[in-house]
Order: C-alpha cells, then structure tokens, then sequence
C-alpha cells in the first residue's frame, strides 16, 4: 500500500505521462529543455495510487473522486469543458446529458464518470 505523500515516501513509483521518473523532474531538467508541459500532467496511476491512500484511509468518496479523474486524464480539456458546461443547471436536456455519458464511456472507457452523468440526468 503507498504511503503519502507519494512523492515523499514512494517517489520511484512515479512516472510522468511520458514515462519520465519523477526524480527526474527537476528545475535543471526544466532548464535543458529534457521536462516537457506533457511531463508537468498527472496520470490516471497516480491518480489511482492517490486513491488507494484515500481508500486506506477510510476516505472512500475522495478515493472515488481520484479514480474519476483518473478517468479523465485521457480526455481532450475541450470535452471536459464541454461536459461542464452541460453539467449546469438547465443547459442540457436528460437526452443530451445521457448522449455525453455514453460518448465518454464508449470513447474513452469513462465509465464511473459516464455513470456520474447518467445520475445528474435523472
């Protein structure tokens, strides 16, 4: 079971999206242009490890939460936003709202998030 702060008590579990180590995610790593904004984004692992922590710690909405953002991590900034905005009160129909939580378990395998949709749409 990891131990948090992961970064802290495991940080040779950690890898980037790219597959840098986080140990190698320094400010001169920045400066030689060997970290790229890619590197600088959280995977669904950590995102997954995170969960566990919370899970352990008898914090079982916030491990949820975590596994529903590791879920996300795959999906374009613009559907999310989209999804959002969808998410607001009286902007999208049950319909509309059942079509995104479909389309984002059938495209990227979203399902806890797809769920989460079908929910708010009633």
């Amino acid at each position: 079971m990891p131990e948090y702060p992961l970064a802290e008590k495991s940080p040779e579990i950690l890898k980037t999206p790219s597959g840098l180590a986080f140990a190698e995610i320094t400010l001169d790593a920045v400066l030689e242009g060997k970290v790229r904004m890619e590197d600088l984004r959280v995977t669904a692992e950590a995102l997954e490890l995170q969960a566990q922590v919370a899970d352990a710690a008898g914090r079982r909405q916030l491990g949820e939460n975590l596994r529903r953002a590791a879920e996300l991590v795959v999906v374009p900034e613009e559907q999310i936003l989209k999804i959002y905005q969808a998410l607001r009160p009286g902007r999208a129909s049950r319909a509309e709202l059942l079509g995104l939580a479909a389309e984002l378990e059938r495209e990227f395998g979203a399902r806890r998030c797809a769920e989460l949709i079908r929910e708010a749409a009633g």
